[in-house]
């Protein structure tokens, strides 16, 4: 290198350098980075090609809201600052307001038709970031602006926090107020740069799953701690919005782990991109999901599956019903296809009702009508969406483009806008103010006299609600009737072993009551009676699929459980009540009572139990965590097989829906196996069903067979011993699932990978545990046992059953041939069994006892039991030191051979198999 080139290279460097220095605002950023903003607060930067997060930066939450909750209620969009109602003047349920919290800002200060001052404030902040570490070297905002002369690029972020606070004139009380921050970020155009990377995001939680836009392959999976509120990529020196879709948690879930690829060990997206690829069974459906963060709650559009509850438009908070947003399905998709249950509502502790109630909305909901509403009088009908506002995500008429002025507010009859001309004068504004007042005044107290119904007596409102276009919604009254209007509109089904053929079936098409404005304000009472039904709504115990849930209450003087079921599910309940009815005989199956309905809803009583599978396991607290785990794990067993011999499948075992009933007279405990809701009843001659009502169960238990896309034939009830066998470990590895985590659990049940490392091969147990879980959650259905063959499975004999069927088994082939086929069975394979010398590994004490009577071979199987059987036969002729190293009989005689020969059992019990017709095995093998 000559000195001219040198001094070319070292004048292009100090001129990189100067220009670095002065020109700070024109920073790079590898192309690799996506950043991914959730509802905490947090900015992470994850790499475009692995998901792997490079770090975050901590800022505040993007929603903030007070904590209480009152109607009508605002619920903001963290995606694009819109609000949501709840809880009008009419009851109508959630209504999307026609404006935003920035255009509210944008337009402040006004005052709305009803007398409620509007103040906003806007602060833009620029956040100044090392692109590799993510630390924050300084902020700019119109109170600071630090001089920087960085030493490396560093990235220019900007941040609008909008502030609305709502003032009423009339109860001079703050009604609502919230911040909402959005960062700067114009919309990135996917289609010039052609950017080839799909993002889905779960509503409910963290999850993110990026797909590969041409291929569908899954390319990377990434878990957050809190929802994600958008997405952006770095172009042209500045956050750039990349598109994205929010789906339900169980919608990506099934969509993306419902064909997974064993071969290549990828995961095909299963959502069609095109309009003309698209399934059917894949077909997604737009709502709105009700979520909560820390103390408040939120709402963003989200897509949902068939399979997904929906609780339907019209319903307002829960008065006195209890939950309902968990498990409505709407549409054409039937209740039966429910992957996972959606949303455990569990309230605060030491919270009012007020603020329960808000929690019972958490849920997908039917897409809410825009609200035609007056509140802001004054709001500029020409107002233009601010550019860097999120436009909400989806297509259609629904949605308005941000390009797009926002639509002209209605004016209603009742809220006529004053002309300028009467504006312009104080004393007439006054005086048409209060005249005005006077009038609306007049219109919210006048009372109507109101007529009652000859065929259904009940009051109605002299201003009928509008009907609702969805058949299948309801109106849900705010207080309920008096007893005797409950007892006049229900029928009582007493238990019986047959089921009736007179009971008629509610109809949706019956009349339902509409709540008078004097209802509206009547307290929610204590104790809500049906029939011979009670219970209390406060008392919420839980909820299942098909809309129910669960509360705590009485029949006829006896604590029981009270479903309540929702009309539109009345079929489903018919028939969970026909198999409760059926089935409820047998000791391990929730008992039924008595079921009861009104024009609302259908009310069944179940038996009332003590805790859950679930609670047992996972719960250090729960009183019964002293009960054997195998003892429960036997009934819930003998449960099911009495299931299965009425040809019932049950199609949702999981640890939920496993109880603990209260003790008995006698202190005893029982498993049953509760929840119908999702059982099928095959017909005489029949083993299988179809699944032309969906995939029935819940995501991480549900058998390979039902999620294929080409299964080889129609599911048998061998998927309930593949969710058993899957509460089988989940109960003896104390929480622990065959197929991992919950992030990869569906996914691996399709390949068949799974892990039962909890079960040590040198421990007598674990061996015959192992062995009995491995054949119940096999890949290939047919190859599973039945219930009755799980029963009689070794893994359940006590100490005393093993030692018999070793004498048993010593007896049979005493006088067996050593070339006969029984004694080839039983020493094939022994050595591992006996470890090379059985002899070796006795105590010594034991082993010269033995020599003084006969000749024992050290790798033989049969010599072995032989010897088991004649020091058994013996015991009381041992010697003492002899006898207390056996143990007593038979827990610890058989724990000292099984201990020292962890596979002896199970080895001896697949060996006999071929003797199972003869009497002598019937009670060690299934017929």
């Amino acid at each position: 290198m000559d000195w001219r080139q040198f001094l070319l290279l070292l004048l292009l460097s100090l001129a990189g350098n100067v220009s670095q220095c002065e020109g700070g605002s024109s920073v790079s950023l590898p192309e690799s980075l996506l950043f991914v903003s959730t509802l905490d607060g947090s900015l992470h930067a994850v790499s475009k090609q692995t998901g792997d997060i490079k770090w975050t930066l901590k800022e505040d939450p993007i929603i903030q809201v007070p904590t209480y909750f009152q109607e009508p209620g605002f619920l903001p969009d963290p995606n694009d600052g819109s609000l949501y109602v709840l809880g009008g003047k009419r009851k109508e349920g959630l209504m999307k307001l026609p404006f935003t919290i920035p255009e509210l800002v944008q337009s402040s200060p006004c005052r709305s038709s009803d007398g409620v001052l509007y103040t906003g404030k806007k602060q833009d902040t620029w956040f100044v970031v090392d692109p590799q570490t993510g630390e924050k070297q300084t902020s700019l905002s119109t109170t600071s602006s630090d001089s920087i002369c960085p030493s490396a690029p560093l990235l220019f972020i900007g941040r609008t926090e909008y502030m609305i606070t709502m003032y009423d004139t009339k109860t001079q009380e703050l009604r609502w107020n919230a911040t909402y921050n959005d960062y700067s970020a114009p919309l990135y155009d996917d289609k010039k740069y052609e950017y080839k990377m799909s993002h889905f995001a779960s509503s409910g939680d963290g999850l993110v799953v990026t797909v590969d836009r041409d291929s569908g392959e899954v390319l990377w999976m990434q878990k957050f701690e809190s929802p994600v509120a958008g997405f952006y990529l770095w172009s042209q020196d500045s956050l750039r919005r990349a598109p994205h879709l929010t789906v339900a948690t169980e919608t990506l879930r099934y969509l993306t782990f419902t064909a997974e690829n064993t071969q290549s060990h990828t995961m095909k997206w299963m959502y069609q991109f095109t309009k003309e690829n698209h399934s059917t069974k894949t077909q997604l459906v737009p709502t709105l999901y009700v979520g909560k963060t820390d103390s408040h709650l939120y709402a963003s559009t989200s897509l949902v599956h068939q399979g997904v509850a929906i609780v339907p438009k019209g319903l307002t908070l829960a008065r006195i019903e209890g939950p309902i947003t968990a498990g409505v399905t709407m549409g054409n998709g039937r209740p039966e296809c429910e992957i996972t249950p959606s949303t455990d509502v569990k309230y605060p502790p030491g919270s009012s009702n007020s603020l329960q109630n808000q929690w019972l909305l958490i849920g997908h909901h039917e897409v809410p009508p825009l609200a035609h509403t007056t509140m802001l009088r004054d709001f500029p009908e020409n107002l233009q969406r601010s550019g860097d506002v999120i436009p909400p995500r989806g297509s259609g008429s629904s949605f308005r483009s941000p390009s797009h002025p926002l639509p002209p507010v209605t004016k209603h009859s009742s809220s006529p806008v004053l002309p300028d001309s009467l504006t312009s004068d104080p004393m007439t504004v006054l005086v048409v103010t209060l005249l005005l007042g006077a009038w609306i005044a007049f219109l919210l107290t006048h009372k109507k006299p109101v007529k009652k119904s000859k065929s259904s007596e009940e009051p109605v409102d002299s201003n009928p609600l509008p009907v609702l276009t969805n058949q299948s919604a309801i109106t849900e009254p705010n207080a309920p009737p008096s007893s005797s209007s409950y007892n006049n509109n229900s029928y009582s089904e007493k238990t019986s072993s047959k089921a009736s053929n007179q009971t008629q079936p509610f109809s949706s098409r019956d009349s339902i009551p509409i709540t008078t404005a004097s209802q509206s304000q009547s307290e929610q009472p204590d104790v809500v009676e049906v029939g011979k039904i009670s219970f209390s709504p406060a008392e919420v115990l839980g909820h299942g699929t098909e809309g129910t849930f669960v509360f705590r209450g009485h029949f006829d003087g006896r604590r029981v459980a009270v479903k309540r079921i929702l009309p539109e599910c009345v079929e489903f309940a018919e028939r969970e009540v026909q198999l409760l009815r059926e089935s409820d005989e047998h000791p391990n199956v929730i008992r039924y009572f008595c079921t009861e309905r009104d024009r609302q809803f259908t009310y069944i009583a179940i038996e009332l139990c003590a805790a859950t599978l679930q609670q047992y396991v996972e719960d250090p607290s729960c009183p019964y965590s002293d009960l054997n785990p195998v003892s429960l794990l036997d009934q819930t067993m003998c449960g099911l097989s009495h299931l299965h011999s009425l040809n019932i499948v049950h199609r949702d075992l999981k640890p939920r829906n496993i109880l603990l009933s209260l003790p008995g007279a006698l202190g005893r405990v029982r498993a049953v196996i509760s929840d119908f809701g999702l059982c099928k009843k095959l017909p005489d001659g029949r083993h299988s069903f179809s699944l032309r009502s969906g995939i029935p169960g819940t995501e991480g238990w549900i058998a390979p067979e039902l999620l294929i896309n080409a299964p080889k034939g129609n599911p048998t009830s061998a998927v309930d011993i593949f969710s058993a066998g899957c509460v089988f470990y989940y109960v003896t590895s104390k929480g622990q699932h065959p197929f991992g985590d919950t992030l990869r659990r569906q996914a691996n049940i399709l390949s068949g990978v799974y892990n039962l490392d909890h079960f040590m091969e040198d421990i007598h147990e674990d061996v015959i545990g192992r062995d009995l879980i491995e054949r119940m959650i096999s890949a290939e259905p047919e190859t599973r046992p039945s219930a009755a063959s799980v029963l009689k499975h070794p893994f359940f004999w006590s100490p005393e059953k093993q030692l018999q069927f070793f004498q048993d088994v010593s007896d049979r082939i005493e006088k067996e041939p050593a070339d006969s086929a029984i004694v080839g069975r039983l020493e094939n394979s022994g050595r591992s069994v006996v470890r090379t010398n059985w002899r070796m590994h006795i105590s010594a004490p034991l082993q010269a006892d033995l020599r003084k009577f006969r000749t024992y071979k050290g790798n033989s199987v049969r010599d072995l039991l032989r010897a088991m059987r004649n020091k058994k036969h013996h015991y009381h002729e041992l010697p003492p030191e002899v006898q207390t190293a056996l143990g007593e009989v038979p827990d610890g005689f058989v724990a000292y051979f099984t201990s020292r020969f962890p596979r002896l059992l199970l080895h001896t019990h697949s060996a006999l198999s071929i003797c199972a017709p003869e009497r002598l095995f019937y009670p060690y093998y299934h017929h």
